[in-house]
């Protein structure tokens, strides 16, 4: 299966064999602040690191387990991530997530991207629930799910580990209705 959209000069599809470089240079440029978020991202990341994370891409779109997705700008650098992945496919439900570098904040490249990944989901995937999993102190992902449509749901004890430990989380949920095309 491939995937693509374009809007505004920006590019969202899956990462191929080539983009390991421009995918390291993309975190390295934002290590300190992606690093406070996201486990995956750490003071020593490495091109082995985005080369691995392509490679394990590349494998779960083909096995069809899991679905990321590259962000583009207009000069094929990558700006950030997004992609549905944690699926229930017994109950269509799956999980939304993204993140962008920098430079690419307060842009709408977060909206942009997660919009297009909430379609892969709904309209390719035939998933019926996306959920959107924020430790509540991340204001600007919660701004990025209400401007996709999302509605919050509740606030969850121990729903992930942030930082090695077990968190509260605010669970937004997107339905196919809810999204606003923006």
């Amino acid at each position: 299966m491939t995937y693509l959209q374009r809007q505004g000069g920006i590019v969202v599809r899956p990462l191929a064999a080539g983009d390991a470089e421009p995918l390291y240079r993309a975190v390295r440029s934002s290590v300190e602040s992606l690093s406070y978020w996201l486990p995956w991202c750490h003071r020593d990341y490495a091109l082995a690191d985005a080369t691995a994370w392509v490679e394990h891409g590349m494998a779960c779109w083909a096995a069809g387990s899991e679905f990321p997705l590259g962000v583009f700008d207009g000069t094929g650098a990558v700006i950030g991530g997004t992609g549905v992945n944690h699926l229930n496919r017994a109950h269509g439900v799956g999980n939304l997530g993204y993140w962008v570098c920098d430079a690419a904040r307060n842009r709408g490249v977060a909206t942009l991207a997660a919009r297009a990944a909430a379609r892969l989901g709904f309209d390719v995937l035939g998933l019926t629930r996306l959920e959107i999993v924020v430790p509540p102190h991340n204001a600007a992902s919660q701004r990025v799910a209400e401007k996709l449509g999302a509605l919050r749901e509740v606030e969850a004890r121990n729903r992930v580990l942030f930082q090695g430990r077990p968190e509260r989380a605010v669970v937004y949920s997107l339905i196919p209705n809810d999204l606003a095309d923006g």
